[in-house]
């Protein structure tokens, strides 16, 4: 005997219901028990549920989702409507949900089961009638559960009331949801679901004493069950008409109670009736508990944003007005680790002078407190900026302010008794800051640095280098600190970064692999990337977001430094171009020529280590240079020029380096001045001798060099022509 008669004989027949296509596929006993044609049919989704009594299928969801959740088999009691709406039978549905992944790769299930015909309670009996056979308490603790944790998880007013909208109750969904606030003696709607825009009009504004389910749920804190239009009519008829047109069957109205305080209202109606049980109405108060916490936590959350985001603009300053020939961006980003304040700042400043300066800091910390120090930090450099001191003179005061600042707040009133939950608060704190004096006609820039990373200057033809400056220590550690100042000039077409060291370390960097990446992103931004194709013009404040983009972009996160950690900090960056050929803030030429690399450096008598900053800094203008063996024989003579510089005057030496011409066939000139006349002459030393091999090295490796002797002084130079191949030994 064939399985399909067995199951017709005890009135069982099977279905296949198809989630991700919407088909249900019915052999013919399941067909008969759904009130169709006796024969094996597949039909749309909608077909099948219009035989299902609505509270039914509402109830059968919730099962179904649990069955997956669980990978359990669904049970459930179904009442089969005919076409006028008329029970024709009651059937028990068995599947088994299986998942089934579609063909765009999307998660969906398949049902599989059996429906059985079953005999109704008779009148007079104790057997009570129950639409669902499933476990209606594990479907309703499932979705409290996630309906909590959905809740829980939402930062903002928008997202509980997203989450709010698309919870699905077991048993009864709500077909339209509204949530109300109270503002004194005002009822307003915070937010809707289920409605057409302009709705909420005349619930938007009414007064707590209208005649309205919600206005009475705020007044008394009761919950108000309406399981039918004439109980609505009955109890509000002012505001009926009102309610009437949504066409509604059902509708309850919770109050929304966060420590004992009445916060607000939830309606949710039903185009189904609602009986309101007393389990239903378990559900709806539980739901509406924590729908009122979660507004509590959103609120609360939204105004400390609100106020940490307004107080973290107001410190901030716009960067302008216009600078003829110059072009300025600037970006802050706070750290991502909870409060959005912090101790970064940068403003721009006019002096009486007419020039302007650029100020780039950083308060140790990143908290209210910082953010305070800022603020009053940023006051006082803008205060002593304004009066005309020079960059050493303002670090100087400001080192002194904040040093001041910091020893009264350790000393004041309030500090007797416990202060431990204070100590923090009450701790000394010091800045770092970089002071950069900018005159816009001739590009000349003076710099004083207070502990802070050195400035970048990208050169017009894409090359970046880190410009060695000199400083002190940072702000706020010793009240009377001296600021030395390094001049230079920013050339044409070049463009200065500077960062504060939450650009540079963010991701597990540390210096070096942090000015690398930097370093690539500024370097890949030239004009010599577009060349005919692109002649749209590459503007700072597209290279001001893809420099942080590097550090918060997606791809920062599989491109972390060396160090274990990931430290996060403030940013804060400040872009200053000259403008000027190949800088990309004007369009660039179809056919550039490519520009001249030059750098120069002041090495004083008191500063011998920054030798070594020379060498580097040489290196980096050579960095693509074709033969390696040139760009250690450059940095050679260059180390070997200004320490004989150091070692035999009484002067500082001046270095002065251009690299010209196209790529392979460049002209490196390097240029060491002096205050000595006394010329350099060759030497024969011993084989032991530690010096004397400055002139033999030259002639050595130069391609030419020479001594010019000037009004005071003397200038030291030599030239090197760039080889596209390594010279080959002959032989080899």
């Amino acid at each position: 005997m064939r399985t399909e008669d067995v199951l017709a004989a005890i009135a069982t027949g099977l279905w296949r219901w198809d989630n991700a296509s919407g088909t249900v596929t019915l052999d013919s006993e399941a067909a008969r028990l759904l009130g169709l044609p006796a024969e094996p049919v597949a039909l749309p989704e909608v077909a099948v549920r219009s035989r299902f009594h609505p509270v039914d299928w509402n109830e059968i969801n919730g099962i179904v989702n649990l069955a997956v959740a669980e990978g359990t088999l669904a049970e459930a009691r179904l009442r089969i409507m005919d076409e006028d709406g008329r029970v024709l039978r009651t059937v028990r549905s068995r599947s088994k949900p299986l998942e089934n992944r579609t063909a765009d790769g999307r998660l969906d299930y398949e049902l599989i089961g059996t429906i059985q015909e079953i005999a109704e309670a008779q009148p007079g009996t104790t057997a009570v009638h129950t639409p669902i056979t499933g476990d209606w308490r594990r479907s309703r603790e499932a979705f409290l559960l996630d309906a909590g944790r959905a809740l829980a998880e939402a930062r903002s007013t928008a997202e509980v009331l997203r989450v709010a909208a698309s919870l699905s109750m077991p048993g009864f969904i709500p077909d339209g949801l509204a949530v109300f606030g109270v503002s004194g003696d005002r009822l307003s709607i915070i937010g809707h679901h289920g409605h057409d825009p302009g709705d909420e009009g005349p619930f938007a504004d009414m007064p707590v004493q209208t005649d309205y389910p919600a206005a009475e749920v705020v007044r008394t804190g009761r919950a108000i069950y309406l399981p039918s239009p004439e109980d609505y009519k009955r109890r509000f008829p002012a505001t009926w008409p009102l309610a009437q047109r949504f066409g509604r069957i059902s509708w309850a109205f919770l109050p929304l109670i966060v420590a004992g305080r009445t916060m607000g209202a939830w309606m949710a109606a039903f185009k189904h009736p609602v009986s309101f049980s007393p389990d239903e109405r378990s559900v709806l108060t539980t739901v509406a508990r924590m729908l009122a916490q979660a507004l509590q936590r959103a609120g609360v959350a939204e105004s400390e944003r609100e106020l940490t985001t307004g107080l973290q603009r107001s410190m901030m300053p716009q960067l302008g007005p216009e600078i003829p020939g110059m072009t300025l961006a600037a970006r802050y980003v706070p750290t991502g680790g909870g409060l959005q304040v912090g101790g970064d700042w940068y403003d721009m400043i006019p002096l009486p002078s007419g020039r302007f300066a650029l100020v780039i800091g950083d308060v140790q910390g990143h908290d209210v407190r910082a953010a305070g120090l800022m603020g009053q930090l940023r006051i006082a450099v803008r205060a002593y900026a304004s009066e005309g001191h020079r960059p050493d003179a303002v670090l100087s005061r400001a080192s002194r302010f904040l040093a001041g600042l910091c020893s009264e707040q350790d000393t004041g009133p309030g500090r007797s008794g416990d202060t431990s939950g204070y100590s923090d608060f009450q701790s000394p704190r010091f800045a770092t800051c970089l002071y950069v004096e900018c005159d816009p006609q001739t590009g000349l820039l003076e710099v004083a640095r207070a502990g802070h990373p050195d400035p970048a200057v990208r050169m017009a033809d894409g090359t970046v280098l880190m410009r060695p400056t000199a400083g002190g220590l940072p702000l706020g550690i010793v009240p009377d600190t001296d600021y030395p100042t390094t001049r230079f000039t920013l050339e044409p077409g070049e463009t200065m970064m500077l960062c504060t060291d939450g650009l540079i370390e963010t991701g597990g960097h540390d210096l070096d692999t942090g000015w690398a990446r930097l370093r690539a992103i500024l370097e890949s931004q030239t004009p010599y990337d577009a060349q005919d194709a692109d002649p749209e013009p590459r503007h700072l404040e597209r290279l001001a977001d893809l420099l942080v983009q590097a550090v918060h972009g997606p791809s920062s996160h599989h491109t972390t430094g060396p160090l274990a950690d990931r430290r996060e900090d403030d940013i804060a960056v400040v872009l200053l171009c000259r403008e000027g050929e190949g800088c990309g803030c004007e369009t660039p030429l179809l056919h550039p020529s490519r520009p001249a690399r030059r750098t120069m450096t002041t090495v004083a008598q008191a500063e011998p280590e920054r030798v070594a900053g020379v060498r580097q800094q040489i290196r980096e203008l050579l960095h693509d240079w074709a033969d390696p063996e040139q760009v250690d024989a450059a940095v050679l003579m260059v180390s070997e020029m200004v320490t004989n510089v150091l070692v035999h005057t009484d002067g500082d030496a001046l270095l002065m380096a251009e690299a010209v011409g196209e790529l392979g066939s460049r002209r490196l000139r390097v240029e060491v001045a002096d205050g000595s006349d006394e010329l350099p002459h060759k030497r024969h030393p011993g084989e032991m001798a530690s010096s004397g091999r400055g002139v033999l090295l030259l002639e050595m490796l130069a391609d030419d060099w020479g001594v010019d002797p000037r009004g005071e002084g003397k200038s030291t130079w030599f030239v090197l022509l760039e080889q596209s191949k390594p010279a080959e030994a002959d032989g080899d």
